[in-house]
């Protein structure tokens, strides 16, 4: 297992898991301010830097128009918002390092999930390419269909390929940091979220045992749930 300390060596990977803590540090200081004044002497400034901090995390989203997805069945919103947990799986199979396959495979989930299981959409609320993209998956704010019993409370987050025996690249690591501080910035994810495995809520190898070694030195994974 490589510790935390050791991930934060400067390299790509490290510096996308860095993005997530940086974030919180200006959470606490628009919390404190506010609780400190009725209307903070410069608040203009705490709400252009939030939204400059929400640009900033922002992943780019391949939304389900662009990668064709088909309508969903249903949808039901999530119980608990913002969602507390954020739930990391892997899809095992190959991976896919551009737009155009991992479009592909995103449609092959969709079409798995709804006519083999029986479910109104796919499962997963976010997919991650190693092409660095995220693909729209059921969405934020939406019941998902990745983790018993944890689909109304959380955020599942599947990357694509099988990271039994390795982890995923650079581009994936960042673009999933990326995307819980851009949750977390948004209100879609609670501040204080905990991050788990999928083996952590279910029986299975998901995510993978290289993953979940990986997984182990992110902000906010928890032992428990």
């Amino acid at each position: 297992m490589v510790s935390g300390e050791k991930r934060m060596d400067g390299n790509p990977t490290s510096k996308g898991i860095a993005l997530i803590a940086r974030s919180y540090d200006f959470r606490e200081q628009l919390v404190a301010l506010n609780s400190a004044y009725s209307v903070p002497p410069n608040a203009s400034l705490l709400i252009k830097l939030h939204m400059t901090l929400v640009s900033f995390y922002s992943p780019n989203i391949i939304s389900r128009t662009e990668w064709g997805a088909r309508e969903p069945k249903s949808q039901t919103n999530l119980k608990l918002k913002p969602a507390p947990y954020v739930i990391i799986h892997h899809s095992v199979g190959s991976g896919c390092e551009t737009q155009a396959v991992c479009q592909l495979k995103v449609r092959q989930f969709q079409n798995e999930h709804m006519n083999k299981r029986g479910w109104p959409d796919i499962g997963y609320n976010f997919l991650v390419g190693e092409d660095g993209n995220v693909y729209e998956g059921r969405g934020w704010g939406k019941k998902g269909a990745h983790s018993i019993p944890f689909n109304s409370k959380s955020i599942g987050i599947c990357i694509i390929g099988d990271y039994r025996n390795r982890t995923p690249n650079a581009a994936a690591v960042q673009t999933v940091a990326n995307l819980i501080a851009y949750g977390v910035e948004s209100n879609e994810i609670k501040s204080n979220y905990k991050l788990l495995g999928h083996r952590q809520t279910w029986s299975t190898e998901c995510p993978g045992n290289s993953l979940y070694t990986m997984i182990k030195s992110w902000p906010h994974w928890s032992e428990s749930q």
